[in-house]
C-alpha cells in the first residue's frame, strides 16, 4: 500500500496533468478558478481518508475528470471539486459565493440538497417517483449530471467497501441514477453504471459475458468493419451521403437481450 505521501504527490501529479490539458481549451481564468476549487477542497478534506485509503481529494479530482469528458463548463468542473465540502466540512454557501461567485455555490448547494432529499425521502424506495422528485427540485441540471459522475466514481471504486454496503449502492445505482443518466442522454455514465451495477450484483454472470466478449472482439471487429465497408459503397453509389458507425454492445444490454428471448423468463438485473 501507498503512504498518504506517496497518494498526496501522485494526485498532485495527477492535478497538475488534469489543469495542463484543461489549458488547452479553457481560459488563464477558467483554469484559475477550477485550479483554486481544488486546492479549497484539498484544504478542506484535509485528514479525511477513503475507504481505499487515499485522501479524500482523490474523488473530487475524479469526479471533475469524468464532466471534462462530458464537456461541463468551468463552473461545474469547480464545483466538482466543491461538491462535498458543505456537507462534509461545514463550509457555508457564503463562503463559496465569496471565493467562487455565486453560481458556483449554488450548484455546491444543490447538491447538499439533493443528499438531503435522498435521506428524508419518504418515497426513496418508490425510484420512478424519486427521480422525478430529484429533476423536479432543481432549477440547473448540472446539479443531477454532477450527481452522476459523482456517483460513477463511487462505482468505479466500490471494492474497497463491505459487500452488502455494495450491493445496498448497486441496487440504488440501479434504480435510480442509471435511469437518470439515461434520461438526461448521459449514454456513457448510463452503459458503465448499469455494467457496474452488473458486475457487483452478479460478479460471475458479468464475468461470464465479458470473457465471451472478449474472445470475440477481435472477429467481430474484422466482420464489422466488412459491413460497414459495403454499406458505405452502396449509400456511395445511390449518391447518398451519410456516415455508418458500429459499437459494441455493453455486458448489461447484452444480459438484457439474453433475458428478453421468448423462450427464456425474464429477468432484470437487480433479481
Amino acid at each position: 500500500p501507498l503512504t498518504e505521501r506517496e497518494h498526496l504527490l501522485r494526485i498532485q501529479q495527477k492535478a497538475e496533468a488534469f489543469f495542463a490539458e484543461l489549458s488547452q481549451s479553457l481560459s488563464q481564468e477558467a483554469v484559475a478558478l477550477i485550479r483554486s476549487a481544488f486546492l479549497f477542497s484539498e484544504a478542506a478534506h484535509h485528514g479525511q481518508i477513503r475507504k481505499s485509503g487515499e485522501p479524500y481529494i482523490a474523488h473530487p479530482l475524479a469526479v471533475a475528470e469524468i464532466l471534462s469528458t462530458w464537456f461541463l463548463d468551468p463552473e461545474a468542473l469547480a464545483a466538482a471539486f466543491l461538491h462535498d465540502v458543505i456537507e462534509d466540512t461545514g463550509v457555508s454557501k457564503t463562503v463559496l459565493a465569496e471565493k467562487f461567485g455565486a453560481k458556483v455555490a449554488h450548484l455546491v448547494e444543490g447538491l447538499s440538497k439533493l443528499e438531503k432529499i435522498k435521506d428524508e425521502s419518504k418515497e426513496y424506495a418508490q425510484a420512478a417517483n424519486f427521480q422525478k422528485l430529484l429533476l423536479a427540485s432543481f432549477d440547473d441540471v448540472r446539479v443531477c449530471i454532477i450527481k452522476i459522475a459523482d456517483r460513477l466514481h463511487n462505482m468505479q471504486t466500490l471494492d474497497a467497501m463491505r459487500e452488502d454496503k455494495r450491493r445496498r449502492i448497486a441496487t440504488e445505482t440501479l434504480e435510480i441514477y442509471a435511469p437518470l443518466a439515461n434520461r438526461l442522454g448521459i449514454n456513457q455514465a448510463y452503459q458503465a453504471l448499469e455494467d457496474l451495477c452488473l458486475k457487483t450484483l452478479h460478479p460471475h454472470r458479468y464475468d461470464v459475458i465479458r470473457r465471451a466478449v472478449q474472445e470475440r472482439k477481435g472477429a467481430s471487429a474484422a466482420q464489422n468493419e466488412l459491413i460497414l465497408t459495403q454499406i458505405q459503397k452502396q449509400l456511395t453509389e445511390a449518391n447518398i451521403q451519410a456516415e455508418v458507425a458500429w459499437r459494441v454492445k455493453s455486458i448489461s444490454s447484452i444480459y438484457r437481450k439474453m433475458h428478453s428471448k421468448e423462450d427464456m423468463p425474464r429477468v432484470h438485473l437487480r433479481e
